[in-house]
């Protein structure tokens, strides 16, 4: 399995709104196309109303490959920059877990 953590910071509650409305509309289609994408999750964070947090967790390196090469992903990360302050990526390597075939 392939797997990523990635923290977004919105610029302010507009975005963050914005933001949301984008994260909404991708998801619908990556649940629809992408049968190789396992677990595309975004989060809120108590306390923190600017921040959001997905996990994504992929059947391989080439699920996520072709997950970067559609169309609504590339729509994504080009109209996602207008809405963030920052964005930091952690690529996750599975050790065990439930539910992950490891």
């Amino acid at each position: 399995m392939f797997g990523l953590v990635v923290r977004f910071t919105c610029k302010d509650e507009a975005s963050a709104e914005a933001f949301d409305q984008l994260v909404a509309e991708t998801i619908e289609k990556i649940r629809d196309r992408e049968p190789g994408t396992l677990v595309y999750a975004s989060h809120r964070v108590d306390g923190r109303p600017l921040l959001r947090i997905f996990y994504e967790l992929y059947r391989d390196r080439a699920a996520f490959d072709a997950h970067e090469e559609q169309a609504h992903t590339k729509h994504f990360l080009s109209a996602r920059g207008e809405f963030l302050s920052s964005t930091e990526v952690d690529w996750l390597q599975l050790q065990s877990g439930k539910g992950t075939g490891a």
